[in-house]
């Protein structure tokens, strides 16, 4: 594909070898957006419940004539170790995104960085398509593989105008040129303001196979010709099998 598109360009800052986690996608939009699709407003994380501090038990009384051989109980059972994360996968270029929930179902195009640093954009006319950033992480590889598209274009919504709406759990499929499919699982949404973007967050690495989603999100400023925010979907690799 070809340069930037004026308006439309995103910023990504990227270091090198193993300290190259420093990623900045900044999405601008154009004034003809509908109205209907600015309103995708901030996603707050879930929740998170601390678990309740147990109370100290009070000191066991034995009485002087209770036995003192009394079999000791038997040891609780031992809680089990979580489920080990998937393998992670070969490098193999990503050829479509499928999340069903909010119904995408998309081709891939590659993303580069042009010599200002900014990550070019797909198409501004093709609504149903997703971009990867070739010179990061496949989708599925060990690490955070960067996968972004449109919230919406000139004449209406886009492939990701659903995306602030995915819920923890839901999966994503990627399906991949070396013919496996391979399955991510939603761990959650959120959405950072643009001048306060979490880079270590969001591309730092990581010990299994991850994948971020990326999209605009928050109010859509005419004056700037920008959104807000930057809507993040974080997923980890659940599972794979053949296409």
């Amino acid at each position: 594909m070809g340069g930037p598109v004026p308006g439309m360009s995103r910023l990504l800052r990227t270091g090198i070898g193993a300290a190259a986690v420093g990623l900045l996608l900044m999405y601008n939009s154009v004034d003809t957006t509908p109205k209907a699709n600015s309103a995708s407003g901030v996603i707050r994380p879930p929740a998170i419940v601390a678990p309740a501090t147990p109370r100290p038990s009070p000191p066991a009384t034995t009485p002087a004539d209770a036995p003192t051989d009394a079999p000791a109980e038997a040891p609780a059972e031992a809680a089990q170790d979580p489920a080990p994360a998937p393998p992670s996968l070969g490098r193999a270029n990503p050829t479509r995104l499928r999340i069903p929930q909010i119904g995408v179902d998309a081709p891939f195009t590659e993303l580069t960085l042009d010599p200002e640093g900014q990550l070019t954009a797909p198409p501004p006319d093709d609504d149903n398509l997703v971009g990867w950033y070739r010179d990061g992480v496949s989708p599925g590889e060990l690490g955070s593989s960067v996968v972004a598209g449109h919230v919406d274009t000139t004449t209406g919504p886009a492939v990701f105008v659903m995306l602030s709406q995915l819920q923890p759990d839901q999966q994503i499929e990627v399906g991949r040129a070396d013919g496996t499919v391979a399955v991510f699982s939603v761990d959650s949404v959120e959405a950072f303001p643009k001048n306060a973007f979490p880079d270590d967050k969001v591309y730092g690495q990581t010990p299994d196979a991850q994948l971020r989603l990326i999209t605009c999100g928050g109010t859509y400023d005419k004056g700037q010709k920008d959104y807000s925010d930057n809507v993040v979907v974080f997923a980890h690799l659940d599972s794979s099998h053949p296409a």
